[in-house]
């Protein structure tokens, strides 16, 4: 009975660490055995329990797998969570455990993302040639445009804009573009390309893509042009454009279909490997956007697609998938 496996999944606290891992965001579950300190065999057994009694959810993704919390999905569930915040409230043991966990695995996290910025400030000079060893530009940026095509562009955030190739291709057709890059030498290697452009057209921010410096409904277009593959959170990433986006206002992604090149990994910092459209859909769907069918262009090893997605009128309506022509 699915009763009996969720108190038995319950009844450790390395597993009731787990789901509050789980609940800050998706974890791979190597990032998990090196918050808990534990061996990933070890590690992995907890997860079989807690995703058989329907608690956790995995996802493979090349030799990564990574796991996410299911504890919104019923009533029954959502208990479960309020519990762990009560027990978090009313047990100072578990408390101090939890939040030592959540230090750990804060630190993980900058210390990947300085290996990013490190690896952005070393290339920002030839981040545009990287990007043509990996995907057709030409015809990505035709797609990307006929895809925008019949819908006005407004105020157009690029979000991780490199090297401004895409706030130069998109100037003439946007009111307003703000290019925004974490990487201060992306940003003056942007900053050189796009001199020759009006100045009151386009404004370049440093800025992080998991917290915007802008208000909320700033925007009528958000542009991630493959940007969201390096995004160790994603759906957060998604969740800040969100915010952003005015009703009704677009998202456009352009990245990698799911692939299994492991050595990108460490060559050039991509947290994910791709993204499967269901995977896709489903990040759209949670942010806020009805997804429309994804667009997929030719490539050798890696395959490139476009997601686009509109910011739906109330964001407490669960979107619906949007059925677009082939």
């Amino acid at each position: 009975m699915l009763i009996e496996a969720t108190m038995r999944a319950l009844a450790d606290q390395t597993r009731l660490r787990i789901l509050q891992l789980l609940g800050t965001m998706e974890l791979a579950v190597g990032e998990l055995a090196q918050v808990l300190g534990q061996s990933q065999p070890r590690v992995s057994r907890h997860i079989a329990i807690l995703c058989d009694a329907g608690l956790a959810q995995r996802r493979r993704e090349g030799s990564w797998v990574f796991l996410r919390s299911m504890l919104s999905e019923d009533e029954m569930r959502q208990s479960v969570a309020a519990v762990l915040v009560r027990a978090e409230a009313a047990d100072p043991e578990f408390a101090s455990a939890c939040e030592a966990d959540r230090r750990r695995l804060a630190a993980i996290r900058k210390n990947r993302e300085a290996g990013a910025e490190n690896y952005f400030a070393e290339h920002a000079e030839e981040w545009d040639r990287m990007r043509r060893m990996h995907s057709p530009d030409d015809a990505v940026e035709k797609a990307l445009v006929a895809a925008l095509e019949g819908h006005a562009l407004g105020r157009l955030l690029d979000i991780g804009t490199g090297t401004g190739r895409m706030a130069e291709l998109f100037t003439q057709n946007a009111e307003h573009i703000v290019a925004l890059d974490k990487s201060l030498e992306m940003l003056r290697v942007a900053r050189a390309k796009l001199q020759h452009l009006p100045t009151d057209r386009i404004e370049l921010v440093q800025g992080d893509f998991q917290a915007l410096p802008f208000a909320d409904s700033a925007f009528d277009t958000v542009l991630f042009h493959q940007v969201l593959h390096f995004a160790h959170d994603p759906a957060r990433a998604l969740a800040e454009a969100a915010r952003v986006i005015r009703p009704k206002g677009r998202i456009a992604i352009v990245d990698f279909a799911a692939h299994t090149h492991e050595e990108l990994r460490e060559q050039f910092q991509h947290a994910r490997l791709g993204f499967a459209d269901a995977q896709m859909r489903e990040l759209l769907g949670n942010a806020g956007f009805t997804p429309a069918k994804p667009i997929a262009l030719d490539g050798d090893e890696l395959v490139v697609k476009v997601w686009l997605g509109t910011r739906i009128a109330n964001p407490h309506v669960t979107p619906s998938y949007e059925k677009t022509p082939a």
